[in-house]
């Protein structure tokens, strides 16, 4: 049973590639193992101040403005560690968020609170950093059809999390993986031996594996694309380190027969003028390897 954490109805089913959940026993299995290694032979330092018996209430306490993320991981996270603790949502994943909101509340055994503490916090804050960057950029592309996708720079273990905030943020999520869509890059294209050879194997590939899964091509020139085109394999057309002007030609030219996605050194200060070309998508690597996590803090109630 997948265990899906946002709702996504409101997503155009067109505008994605596939939808990839961790499932409930994977998740449970990352969930101890985070505890484990953070934990180890015991929490030492709680065991030594907080009595056995004792029994408290935290919050979940917002301290910077962004968009919340990481709620539905948190309540899992604190159901495998006790699921005798009762959590209480204040706020759910995707609201936006000011200083000073209550986010949930924790009941429960005060040694299991201050135990699991971290690992809430940790998950929570990261994914809270995504979706704030994610939402943030998104408001600045949202007069155009562009939507920003996710990458594949993320950390190792944690992707799941990662990918799954950007969608809370607004974002949609590109490949998964490896093994979820083939993905050809201009590596792969030099090592095949050229473009028209590169997408040749492509096709020998997929019929003698039975594979049935999408293909994006990253094109460097407009060659490239017309190579793409007439292969008629690719769903999408990668425009990599291509100038404003450069997508605008090669979106004119491709006229909607695929989708397009622009890439390459994109950041703030260049994302509209890209989004403004008529592009389907924008890809950014920065959504996920370079976000700073959101400040937030579980409190003890007194």
């Amino acid at each position: 049973m997948a265990l899906v954490f946002t709702k996504i109805e409101n997503i155009s089913r067109t505008d994605i590639l596939t939808f990839v959940f961790m499932n409930e026993a994977e998740l449970n299995r990352w969930i101890q193992e985070a505890l484990k290694e953070d934990i180890g032979d015991g929490d030492h330092t709680t065991l030594a101040t907080i009595p056995a018996t004792a029994v408290g209430k935290a919050r979940l306490l917002v301290k910077e403005d962004g968009v919340l993320a990481g709620v539905e991981a948190a309540k899992r996270i604190i159901e495998v560690f006790d699921s005798s603790m009762i959590f209480t949502p204040v706020l759910k994943d995707g609201d936006l968020i000011k200083k000073g909101d209550i986010a949930f509340y924790l009941e429960g055994k005060s040694q299991h609170i201050t135990t699991v503490e971290r690992l809430v916090l940790n998950v929570m804050q990261r994914m809270s950093g995504i979706a704030t960057e994610t939402h943030r950029l998104t408001e600045l592309i949202r007069h155009t059809k562009c939507r920003i996708l996710d990458t594949r720079k993320t950390t190792p273990l944690f992707r799941y999390f990662e990918k799954e905030a950007v969608r809370i943020g607004g974002g949609v999520n590109h490949r998964y993986a490896l093994y979820d869509m083939i993905l050809v890059k201009d590596n792969h294209v030099d090592f095949a031996g050229g473009m028209p050879q590169a997408l040749s194997q492509i096709q020998s590939y997929l019929t003698s594996k039975n594979l049935n899964i999408k293909v994006e091509v990253e094109a460097r020139n407009l060659e490239d694309v017309k190579h793409i085109l007439d292969s008629g394999i690719a769903f999408r057309i990668l425009l990599d380190n291509f100038t404003p002007q450069q997508i605008k030609e090669a979106v004119e030219f491709i006229d909607g027969k695929v989708q397009t996605e622009a890439s390459g050194g994109i950041n703030e200060s260049t994302l509209v003028a890209y989004a403004e070309t008529g592009v389907d998508f924008v890809s950014m690597g920065a959504l996920t390897h370079h976000v700073s996590s959101l400040d937030l803090s579980l409190k003890a109630v007194l």
